[in-house]
């Protein structure tokens, strides 16, 4: 049962006026900064007067305000007011991110100004990079775990491909952890809301010794879900998950740091359901969920889905099969290792980082009561990633500081494996036959409860007898496809090396006082290795195929038996064969290896004509490796055998995509003064050899998109799915190619950015932000750069704007704190705000994928003590509970058949129907929060040592030989004796 406690919450509706850096006057848990820090690690969001916000983004410590690219930094304040703790939750804070999740929770996608990698097959790396204290993390999805205790997260937009550890062609997510302190304190955090929402979090830190100190937390969280699972009774898409992390710091001298940190996530959840797209969630959908106009419907209701499951809404009743569960668990640890040294000229900084993920995920992915597709629980479906990474800086300056220089290297090595055991469910058979007969010719002979889904004795003489010659073989395929039940992988396993190395320099020159001139440049080299076994117990594929194959490579002829047995035989493939899950393959292996290297770097010219206004324009370009697409699918068409193919090694390059590049021009200026800070760009990227994953409701599709300079007259747009649509080309798979010397860029994404922040009194912030990001693919397309022609479930693309990409965002928010009397206590009134426009969340565009613009607000109502010792806050998340999308995708196989009244160009998909991903409903709950943190011990008094005695006085020896003083004057001399007296006279006589 799902618990809820009713709180008493407040929210004041707040037009978009977002948030991009807030001042921090939050909890003084770290009441001392070491003496040292690195250029990683010196920054703050700390803002008094001053009004100094100190970022990273170009390897060096610098105020934001002087860094001349598009960079927000969200502070922890600012986070912890809107109730972010992943990095998903920052989308209320910065306008340009768009982060999401789908099929499992913790494999999420990080959009930036449109651009990201789409779905989550391992093999693409992230478009949007995401390093947490300077290590970088292997997919994007890894950020949404808990964070714990953050000093800001960075948000880079636009490609960084100079400095960081990994290339990235959108943008970089850069979170950062808080350091130890030498002042003892900690936190203590208790979070109860609806949905039973449990969430405790606390930490200390402080000094072992002078020179050596710590920090410790823990965040445990658990929550009910979402979604309500009808038939078994229990709910989906819940939290159960806890993280630590612990660090040293030790800092003997002024010239030295080392910091060791160490983090563990352990999550055990159920995720992710998903509901049927109906009217109320996108009208395109139109008559597609109505049994009367769609066999996939009625056979599924008929299968027993429950038909209220197709008029849900936006009711999170979710119809999972029984016995089936979304359950999964995933691993997250490692160790990092930063080392910061002043020569004296130059500084030098190493990061060593080593990390292991795991992620198990069962599912029932029809996502639906039928059983058609499953994977099981027996921990056989996986992906792990163990990465060691190594990265060197140096730095300092030189000419009299007229040129600040930065030299480095990267090194990383990533171990990938993926395994899966993807099977056919126990009422496949049944589904598939049901789908080939209610939905053509043989719609008369439908009888879901009876073998091969027709009506006993009369069905299988009737298909027999209308295929000709071959009715004999095609009835046979029949019953093994009606038998196909719990077959599939038994577990396939794919792994992949990559090894890559760069090295890089970044310089600023300034030219005068008010002129800069930076100049970055970096050599990468990619190596990839590519090994995979398959294992598979579906022996009626290779035996359909053994039946039919003949009847369908004959030649097309309308209205013949013939023709009849070619269109079954090409069905009944198709469907025993889905997605080359075939006994053919079981025991085999394959291998492949490929190799690359790219030059990538920027420049830019930043112009400071007074200490309050920055302008500057810059190039840059960036990269995303190449690799392999990890799924059988792709090796080629389930219809013909691998014997007849060459075998599956020959056929391993189909597996491979090329690296995607990009282009990026910005012109940008920045101000600050008197508590306003207003920032502006203009930006234009283009990117050649785009990465795009996606799903056409049987397989997944990764496949490199450019543009062609040349007018393709829409051969790029057409199909040979449907006759009597005006798009129609029965060659439209070979037609739309392009000659190589025309073959450019594919995608372009250009517009504005706008943000801006302003301390209207000391207690009062307001932030605002605007992105209007026309994020669109080229009116030409084409495949790869050779100029092979667009795959044609992609023909929606051309000219369109991006999936996930909306023109218009806008975020504000509004953070009050007035003190409450003289008593040192303060009020809380926090509300932020995100416009997002129309966008299509399928990456094929089709209009039943499309989620109309809305509105997301969050609030934060409290009061908190002297010097924030404690703390005591009311919140809500989606405060007035609007329902939107996350993704919305092709129910897996649930298409019904191609009829004139479901084409092109309303209905892409056919009578395809739909699945989507839901977001959060409305959260709101009660925080409370304490802080402390200890005097700083004073050194004690020391008595000063007594005055040394004075020097004895000088002294001088006078003439007669007494001593006496220097300042003294000599007695004078004696006086001469007197003279003797004269003789006597004699005597007369």
């Amino acid at each position: 049962m799902r618990k809820s406690m009713w709180l008493l919450s407040a929210g004041v509706f707040a037009i978009s006026t977002p948030a991009f850096a807030q001042d921090n006057q939050g909890p003084a848990t770290d009441a001392a900064t070491p003496a040292t820090e690195s250029p990683t690690e010196a920054a703050s969001t700390d803002q008094d007067e001053g009004e100094v916000i100190v970022v990273t983004a170009q390897g060096r410590a610098q105020a934001l305000q002087d860094v001349p690219i598009a960079v927000t930094a969200v502070n922890a304040e600012s986070m912890q007011n809107s109730g972010a703790t992943d990095i998903r939750q920052l989308n209320q804070l910065a306008p340009s991110l768009l982060v999401s999740s789908t099929s499992t929770e913790s494999n999420g996608s990080a959009r930036i100004r449109g651009i990201g990698t789409v779905g989550d097959n391992p093999g693409l790396e992230s478009s949007v990079a995401v390093f947490i204290d300077g290590v970088y993390r292997s997919r994007s999805g890894i950020g949404l775990n808990e964070l714990g205790e953050i000093d800001r997260v960075e948000v880079l937009r636009g490609p960084q491909g100079t400095l960081f550890g990994r290339n990235a062609s959108a943008g970089i997510l850069h979170i950062f952890s808080k350091k130890p302190s030498f002042t003892f304190g900690g936190y203590g955090e208790l979070t109860i809301g609806n949905y039973d929402y449990r969430r405790i979090a606390g930490g200390v830190t402080g000094p072992i010794s002078d020179d050596l100190a710590f920090r410790l937390e823990g965040v445990l969280v658990k929550r009910d879900g979402f979604y309500d699972d009808i038939n078994n009774d229990t709910d989906v898409n819940n939290r159960n998950r806890w993280f630590t992390r612990g660090q040293i710091l030790y800092e003997p001298n002024d010239n030295l740091s080392i910091r060791l940190i160490g983090d563990y996530t352990w999550r055990k959840e159920k995720c992710c359901g998903a509901v049927y797209v109906d009217n109320e969630i996108n009208d395109n959908i139109g008559d597609l969920t109505d049994p009367a106009q769609n066999n996939i419907v009625r056979v599924l209701g008929d299968l027993g889905q429950d038909l209220q499951a197709f008029d849900n809404g936006w009711k999170r009743d979710i119809y999972v099969t029984p016995g089936r569960s979304y359950k999964g668990k995933t691993t997250d640890g490692g160790v990092s290792l930063q080392v910061d040294y002043d020569f004296g000229g130059a500084k030098l900084t190493s990061i060593t980082g080593y990390r292991g993920y795991k992620s198990e995920q069962n599912g029932d992915f029809d996502f639906g009561t039928v059983d058609i597709l499953y994977r099981p629980d027996n921990g056989d479906s996986f992906r792990k990633f163990k990465t060691f990474s190594q990265e060197l800086r140096l730095q300092g300056s030189a000419f009299d500081n007229k040129l600040d220089w930065l030299v480095g290297g990267y090194f990383a090595d990533e171990d990938l494996k993926l395994t899966d055991n993807l099977r056919f469910g126990e009422d496949y058979g049944r589904f598939a036959t049901c789908r080939i007969i209610s939905g053509g010719g043989l719609a008369g002979l439908y009888s879901p409860t009876n073998p091969l889904c027709v009506v006993p004795i009369v069905g299988p003489a009737t298909i027999s007898g209308a295929s000709g010659a071959s009715g004999p073989d095609i009835v046979a395929a029949f019953n093994l496809l009606d038998s196909l039940n719990d077959l599939g992988s038994t577990q396939d396993v794919y792994k992949q090396n990559s090894r890559n190395w760069a090295l890089f320099t970044h310089n600023i020159f300034h030219v005068t006082d008010k002129l800069d001139l930076t100049i970055g440049l970096r050599y990468t080299n990619e190596r990839k290795k590519f090994d995979a076994t398959f294992g598979n117990d579906n022996l009626a594929c290779p035996a359909i195929q053994g039946l039919v194959l003949d009847d369908l490579l004959q030649p097309d002829v309308p209205g013949t038996a013939d023709n009849t047995a070619r269109a079954l035989a090409g069905a009944l493939i198709g469907l025993g064969c889905q997605g080359n899950s075939t006994a053919e393959l079981n025991g085999v292996s394959i291998d492949d290896k490929r190799k690359e290297h790219k030059f990538t770097g920027t420049g830019v010219v930043s112009y400071k004509p007074n200490d309050d206004l920055l302008l500057y324009a810059s190039y840059s370009r960036g990269y995303k490796a190449g690799g392999f697409n990890l799924d059988r699918s792709a090796l080629k068409s389930p219809i013909v055998p691998f014997a007849l193919s060459g075998g599956a090694q020959s056929l391993v390059g189909n597996l491979q995509f090329d690296p995607e590049t990009v282009d990026a021009f910005e012109l940008g200026g920045k101000y600050s003064a008197g508590g306003l800070t207003f920032n502006a760009s203009l930006f234009r990227q283009n990117f050649k050899n785009f990465q795009l994953n996606t799903f056409d409701g049987t397989v997944f599709i990764v496949q490199n998109v450019n543009g062609c300079s040349a007018d393709l007259g829409g051969d790029d747009e057409d199909q040979s799915k449907f006759p009597a649509a005006p798009n129609f080309n029965a060659a439209a798979a070979a037609s739309g190619a392009c000659d190589k010397d025309d073959v450019t860029y594919g995608v372009r994404s250009q517009g504005i950015e706008l943000e801006a922040s302003l301390r209207a009194m000391r207690d009062l912030r307001l932030n605002a932000g605007l992105t209007y990001a026309s994020t669109k693919y080229k009116g030409d397309l084409v495949g790869t750069d050779d100029g092979a022609p667009l795959n044609q479930a992609l023909r929606r693309l051309p000219g369109r704007q991006l999936s996930n990409a909306p023109k218009f965002v806008a975020t504000g928010s509004l953070a009050w704190t007035p003190a409450i009397g003289g008593s040192g206590l303060s009020g809380l009134f926090y509300v932020d705000a995100r416009y997002t426009g129309h966008y299509n969340t399928g990456s094929d565009l089709f209009p039943q994928k499309s989620q109309e613009a809305y509105t997301l607000v969050n609030a934060r109502v409290g009061v908190r003590g002297p010097e924030d010792r404690w703390s005591i806050e009311l919140w809500a998340q989606n405060l007035f509970d609007k329902n939107y999308q996350q993704v919305a995708f092709n129910s897996p196989f649930q298409e019904g058949a191609a009829t004139s009244a479901f084409q092109d160009p309303d209905y892409p998909g056919g009578r395809q129907i739909f699945s989507t991903f839901l977001a959060e409903p409305r959260t709101f709950g009660l925080t409370l929060r304490a802080n402390f943190t200890a005097p700083r011990r004073m050194p004690e008094e020391v008595a000063p040592p007594p005055p040394p005695p004075p020097p004895p006085p000088a002294t001088q020896t006078c003439p007669d030989g007494s001593v006496i003083l220097a300042t003294d004057a000599c007695p004078p001399p004696p006086p001469p004796p007197p003279p003797p007296p004269p003789p006597p006279e004699p005597e007369r006589g």
